[in-house]
């Protein structure tokens, strides 16, 4: 890699999470290191527990890492998350609420809208919460979103009168407001049936292509092989790492 390169949009190096204490803790993550790149499409996969979700978390900087092992002993190298070069695991919660909140979108498998607040309403959350537009340009970006995805007719419709496919849409859309350097899915399909999965899929086939990094844990194998990379999890490790061929997801 040239010096003059970019660092990975994100990285983990040598990664490690527990979760309980004593007799029960669990060794969720075991010393995972990866690094996702601009313009990539990845997909994690894996069995229920094997960390790909922790995996996602950490690197969104919704969770940190454990730095010491069961008996208290300090995990060698130091577990890293760098989101765009920035070493992100000792800044404290603002630092790290204000990196995630400009350089990353999320979208989960429940939408998490408020009810009360129309399709719109919910878009410009985000964008009014980092402040970089006025309440005129964040409606206007909003509009602009819910009419790509196809739900124009819907801008002005509270959340609760709106179908889940159509709910799930305007979570990406949210996510997507601030321009995020990266869209992390966990399982974003998880809740809807084939067609509206379907419907999903297409979307973020469609924003990988005009440049969207796009990192996806996911179940549904079709959904995974229409990403460019694949990043499969077995207790706590990453287990294979492949590019996907042309025909996996044209």
């Amino acid at each position: 890699m040239a010096l003059t390169d970019p660092p990975p949009l994100l990285e983990a190096r040598n990664v490690h999470r527990l979760l309980g204490s004593g007799d029960s803790v669990a060794h969720i993550l075991r010393g995972v290191n990866v690094a996702i790149w601009r313009d990539e499409y990845v997909s994690i996969v894996g069995q229920s527990g094997s960390g790909k979700s922790t995996l996602l978390y950490l690197m969104g900087g919704l969770d940190r890492p454990t730095r010491t092992d069961e008996t208290g002993a300090t995990f060698e190298p130091a577990s890293q998350i760098l989101i765009d070069g920035l070493d992100t695991v000792d800044l404290n919660d603002a630092e790290l609420a204000s990196v995630r909140n400009e350089k990353i979108g999320f979208v989960f498998q429940f939408h998490y809208l408020l009810k009360e607040f129309t399709a719109a309403e919910n878009v410009m959350l985000p964008m009014l919460k980092l402040g970089t537009r006025s309440r005129s340009e964040a409606m206007d970006r909003a509009a602009e979103l819910l009419k790509e995805l196809g739900l124009a007719e819907k801008i002005n419709r509270r959340a609760n009168r709106l179908s889940g496919g159509e709910q799930q849409r305007v979570a990406i859309a949210r996510a997507l407001a601030n321009e995020p350097h990266v869209l992390l899915a966990d399982e974003p399909t998880g809740n809807l049936d084939r067609k509206n999965s379907e419907v999903v899929a297409e979307i973020f086939q469609t924003l990988s292509q005009t440049g969207q990094s796009i990192v996806m844990v996911t179940h549904d194998v079709q959904l995974a092989h229409r990403a460019r990379r694949m990043i499969s999890m077995e207790d706590g490790q990453i287990v294979k790492d492949e590019i996907l061929t042309a025909a996996a997801h044209a």
